[in-house]
């Protein structure tokens, strides 16, 4: 049991090392500090080799680790993995099942092998919105779909813990708000959820918690709310008609001003009221003036020193004329 105010996973000092092709040393994890509050979903962020899903596979003991401790719902690992893996859940890969059989028949193969009692599977074929294509065959499914049999499939033998690596990757919106929503209602049934994600808009709609690594360390965790509250924004959006002479009056502000399509947006005022005081004195006038909220993204991009590679952003300097900008995001 984990006891009282304890978290549901804790690692300290956790590093991992790989021999590359070249037989060079790579940390993927160093000195890792994680921490996963029990109940609710946590969100486990980093650019593309910051070592996530590493630690996933050594805190599923896929992995063993070169230094460090790792502790999963009380158990310290690896002596305690038997023991804590039968309240664990997770999805890590794309779900493998019998194309042939229906997904009914693909979990009751699985809870007869997992020693469940088959009334699980209705139980959960009904959790995951599956029941009325239960008896459809397998191959038969949307990525979607699938998905969502990987999902019972994990909550065949009730786990506590429920872990997701990458879970709305090739999945459209209907999917994605799908698996959103599975784990929202997982938090709520008081399971505790680490979601690896780096879809950002998403995680930050379906996330209480969240941690954010850079080259296998930890550099940002707490409450997503905290963390996006703690970056006060003073950039605006507009919309004008001209923005060739709307970004001149800006600029001759001393405000840094960035082409954004048929909008403006502007980083340094105060507030939106500033703007629209520039923007008068020059006879121009908006039909749209937006004061632009710090995002998880925004957070992330500070934290981790910049965009993913091939999706430049443009900060634009201080008095540059404007540019395109392009939008920025986060490869896992």
């Amino acid at each position: 049991m984990v006891e009282p105010g304890a978290p549901a996973i804790r690692t300290r000092g956790l590093r991992k090392t790989y021999r590359s092709f070249t037989l060079r040393q790579v940390v993927a994890v160093e000195g890792l500090d994680l921490e996963v509050p029990v109940g609710g979903v946590h969100a486990f962020l980093g650019p593309n080799g910051a070592g996530k899903t590493t630690t996933i596979r050594m805190l599923l003991g896929l992995v063993r680790p070169d230094a460090g401790t790792i502790q999963v719902l009380g158990h310290d690992l690896p002596g305690g993995l038997e023991a804590a893996v039968t309240r664990v859940g997770a999805v890590v890969e794309q779900p493998k099942f019998f194309p042939t059989f229906s997904g009914r028949r693909n979990l009751a193969l699985l809870a007869r092998g997992a020693g469940v009692d088959e009334r699980r599977v209705d139980e959960v074929l009904e959790h995951v919105g599956l029941s009325e294509r239960a008896r459809d065959r397998f191959r038969t499914y949307s990525l979607g779909m699938k998905q969502r049999l990987a999902v019972a499939a994990t909550l065949l033998k009730d786990p506590e813990l429920v872990i997701f690596d990458e879970p709305t990757n090739g999945l459209d919106p209907a999917g994605i708000h799908d698996v959103r929503a599975t784990m929202r209602s997982l938090a709520e049934q008081g399971r505790t959820v680490l979601v690896s994600s780096h879809v950002l808009a998403e995680v930050e709609q379906v996330a209480d918690t969240v941690s954010i690594v850079v080259r296998g360390r930890l550099v940002a965790d707490g409450r997503v709310a905290d963390l996006v509250g703690s970056r006060a924004t003073s950039s605006v959006r507009v919309g004008v008609a001209e923005p060739g002479p709307a970004a001149d009056a800006l600029v001759a502000c001393g405000w840094t001003v960035v082409r954004d399509g048929e909008h403006l947006l502007v980083d340094g005022p105060g507030d939106a009221s500033e703007v629209a005081r520039a923007l008068a004195a020059a006879r121009i006038y908006p039909r749209e003036l937006v004061p632009v909220r710090a995002d998880l993204e925004q957070v992330f991009l500070e934290l981790t020193g910049g965009p993913r590679e091939g999706h430049p952003r443009e900060a634009g300097a201080r008095g540059a004329r404007p540019g395109p900008a392009v939008g920025a995001g986060v490869d896992a």
